[in-house]
């Protein structure tokens, strides 16, 4: 098991405890003497980013087990063991660029309660995902 799955393994423990805690501070803590009650809002709140640190430490525990040591496990490794290709990253792409714009349109959508901007947003986010996907599969002059 690699560092990363235990950081944040621990992250999901330390979250379960301070759920159990706030459900219980909520509980029987109040200002008023007519505010007793679980406080919904926080406490869902911890247990989604509970269950997203222990899903994000299972993925890394399920990837980090298949692969080799790297350079950040190993202690007598030098800088020079970590370097090499990283991936490959398109200098001068606009699709990020618009795939935002379709996901503020989609935001949008959803803070105005106007569907017809949110059906247009997520139109244009699956457009502007296709063609990220594509641009180096499209031949030059149909760009």
């Amino acid at each position: 098991m690699g560092i990363g799955s235990k950081v944040f393994y621990g992250i999901g423990t330390f979250l379960i405890v301070m759920a159990v805690f706030y459900a219980f501070a909520t509980n029987f803590v109040a200002d008023d003497a007519y505010q007793f009650g679980y406080e919904w809002a926080g406490g869902v709140g911890l247990i989604l980013a509970t269950a997203f640190s222990f899903m994000m430490g299972g993925y890394l525990h399920f990837t980090e087990s298949r692969t080799d040591v790297l350079p950040e496990d190993w202690e007598e490794a030098e800088v020079e063991d970590g370097a090499g290709v990283l991936g490959f990253f398109s200098p001068s792409s606009i699709w990020p660029l618009a795939m935002t714009g379709a996901i503020v349109l989609m935001a949008f959508g959803i803070a105005f309660w106007q569907l017809w901007l949110l059906a247009v947003g997520a139109v244009l986010l699956i457009w502007a995902t296709t063609m990220l996907n594509l641009q180096y599969g499209i031949p030059k002059e149909k760009h």
